[in-house]
């Protein structure tokens, strides 16, 4: 730990986190509720944007049991927002592919959220902002290490 830093200072930066954490969060869910879609399948569907995963590997991305992710992505075909495809390499293994309902369900939500931070950084200058993104990748990535040590 820096020692420069006080315990009051980083307390004070904990409680701004949580609390901008918390009103991303809520916004979010505000988002989703014109959308046929629930939060844990909203973050399924943003993992699985990124490329097909095998509901293990969702599973352990999402933090969720086995089982449980096992319900949300058969919610989510049933909503043919997701299909089941066997991996072309192993028959065997059976990825989770996001159709292009999903694609767009995912692409709407982000570009609303990214509106709602533009609202809110409107009253930031140019360099303010670029300055807020360059502390909040540092900080990004100094989790990042720490969590991987």
């Amino acid at each position: 730990m820096n020692r420069e830093i006080s315990t009051e200072a980083i307390a004070n930066l904990e409680k701004r986190l949580r609390y901008i954490s918390g009103m991303i969060k809520q916004n979010g869910r505000q988002i989703l509720n014109n959308y046929p879609i629930t939060s844990p399948q909203f973050i399924a569907l943003q993992f699985l944007i990124e490329g097909d995963l095998t509901i293990g590997e969702l599973s352990n991305k999402n933090g969720l049991a086995f089982s449980t992710t096992t319900d949300l992505v058969d919610r989510l075909e049933k909503n043919k927002l997701v299909e089941r495809v066997k991996d072309t390499n192993d028959r065997r293994v059976v990825r989770i592919h996001v159709l292009p309902k999903g694609r767009t369900i995912i692409e709407e939500v982000i570009e609303k959220r990214q509106e709602y931070l533009g609202g809110v950084l409107k009253n930031f200058s140019k360099d303010q902002t670029e300055s807020l993104n360059e502390m909040l990748a540092f900080l990004y990535e100094e989790m990042q290490h720490i969590n991987h040590t």
